[in-house]
């Protein structure tokens, strides 16, 4: 182990822009009614202005992904930090419905490569065996930061009003984006901060880089890859129940328990804070199974556990009659939604190698369009059938999906 290692300082970094990302996206979900009430938008409606996030950020995964591939980390995601903090701003500029679509689904694209973009960084900086602790802190960063958003803007509007909020975070990532730029390079070999003797720990302990395939995967080619797909069905299931989490939990125990706007952010935090906790203890067991020699192991099982606690999370909140023990049972399926994070993404990193940025981008892309469908699903099930039942028992029902495919993924096939 290297003494006063600088990769540490990208494993910070990297939960740092996760933090704020997450912040810009769960803004709306606390400013829910007064965004409804002033441009006058009923439920469904939207519905559509969270799934337009949803949609833009699924669509354009792979693009962004295979952007940083081709032209390296440092330059795309500075460009994607600068496109989504404006579009924060410009959500508090929306005069009606169509802006806000529109605002919301730009903001979706504008964010859509920061996860591969992380990932293909994590291929150079981070050695193979540290890959599930890196993604587990990497992830935990979008959770605290969610977490830590929904109460503190929720008292942000009664102090600012809602407009206020997004102009002040969209100030913030163009700040964060300047810091990015300045301090991080594609890879460490590059890098002058970091020591001869960690570039040599890095470059013998990560994942063969051959540098001029990157980019170069066909999108057939992955599509073709049944890793890949068992990849993207798994990854349905556990954004499916997250995205409901990060939009609808808070107006929906804000209304089913007649909470306060502030009460309603302490208690819609709790899973947030549960998905953190499930990010920390993946990581770790990951890392700890892969270094007993266990590679295919340390993928499978942590997902496989959570998954199960998904469906038993799900299934248990449904005869809770309280807000505190509904959100404690959602939390428990959080934490083992957030379990399967460290290793989809590592198992990306192991099949994709060189091309990590575009097959995880595949990955995300349709785990968004699983959020999409959260976003209307929620809202149009309780119209049709007067329950919020049923959409817990479809939650439910991916998660044990999910526990299928995962006994058939195997990361030792690469895509290429």
């Amino acid at each position: 182990m290297i003494n006063n290692s600088k990769r540490y300082r990208f494993f910070l970094g990297s939960f740092l822009i996760t933090l704020l990302l997450y912040i810009d996206r769960v803004c709306i979900s606390s400013a829910k009614d007064s965004i409804s009430s002033d441009l006058n938008l009923t439920d469904t409606q939207m519905g559509w202005v969270l799934g337009a996030f949803a949609l833009g950020y699924a669509l354009f995964q792979v693009p962004a992904g295979s952007l940083g591939d081709k032209y390296g980390v440092r330059k795309v995601m500075t460009s994607i930090m600068v496109l989504w903090s404006i579009f924060t701003s410009f959500t508090g500029l929306a005069w009606n419905y169509v802006s806000m679509l529109c605002f919301r689904f730009i903001f979706g694209a504008s964010e859509a490569g920061a996860f591969p973009n992380i990932s293909r960084a994590a291929f150079s900086w981070v050695p193979t065996k540290e890959r599930g602790i890196f993604q587990g802190i990497n992830f935990s960063g979008s959770r605290l930061g969610a977490a830590f958003a929904l109460p503190l803007v929720a008292y942000l509007i009664d102090a600012w009003g809602w407009r206020n909020i997004f102009y002040f975070f969209g100030a913030i990532g163009i700040l964060g984006a300047f810091l990015f730029y300045t301090f991080f390079r594609n890879r460490p070999e590059r890098h002058n901060g970091v020591s001869d003797a960690e570039k040599e720990y890095i470059v013998k302990n990560r994942q063969q880089e051959v540098e001029k395939k990157g980019g170069n995967l066909p999108i057939k080619t992955i599509l073709g890859s049944k890793n890949v797909i068992l990849a993207m069905i798994q990854y349905v299931s556990s954004n499916f129940i997250f995205f409901f989490m990060l939009t609808w939990l808070f107006p929906y125990i804000k209304d089913k328990y007649e909470l306060t706007l502030v009460a309603a952010g302490w208690y819609a935090m709790l899973p947030l804070l549960a998905g953190a906790l499930g990010n920390w203890v993946s990581g770790y067991t990951v890392d700890a199974i892969y270094k007993k020699g266990k590679w295919k192991l340390s993928r499978q099982l942590p997902a496989t556990i959570g998954f199960i606690l998904v469906v038993i999370g799900i299934l248990s909140s449904l005869f809770m009659d309280t807000p505190l023990g509904a959100v404690l049972c959602l939390s428990v399926a959080i934490f083992g939604a957030d379990m399967s994070l460290s290793p989809s993404w590592s198992f990306c990193m192991d099949i994709g190698e060189e091309n990590s940025g575009k097959v995880s981008g595949v990955m995300n892309m349709a785990g968004n369009l699983g959020a999409f469908s959260t976003s209307l699903a929620f809202p149009y099930l309780v119209k049709w059938t007067g329950s919020t039942e049923p959409f817990f028992y479809i939650a439910a029902g991916l998660g044990f999906v999910a526990i299928i495919c995962w006994s058939f993924m195997n990361p030792d096939k690469k895509v290429n």
